[in-house]
């Protein structure tokens, strides 16, 4: 029996806290994006690039919810937050 490493809400949740998010419990992976991403300063968008740049080149399999709300949430706030530093 073969076992794999999955990332689910639940663990992208812990992940968020791990770096220091207060993120509520039971809430979908796409409201955790979202809170996560709320108010990002410099601090908060550099640990958030870093944790996931860390799943995604893991060998974890990463559930569709949780890589969709990676992908609509996460990734284009941090994009647009360095963009904006860029110009500044």
């Amino acid at each position: 029996m073969m076992h794999t490493d999955l990332i689910d809400q639940d663990d992208l949740i812990s992940q968020l806290r791990g770096i220091g998010l207060d993120v509520p419990s039971g809430i979908s992976a796409e409201q955790a994006c979202a809170h996560a991403v709320r108010g990002l300063n410099d601090d908060r968008a550099r640990a958030l690039r870093q944790m996931v740049e860390k799943m995604l080149k893991g060998g974890a399999t990463i559930l569709p919810a949780v890589r969709q709300a990676i992908d609509q949430q996460l990734l284009p706030a941090l994009a647009t937050f360095k963009q904006g530093q860029t110009k500044a």
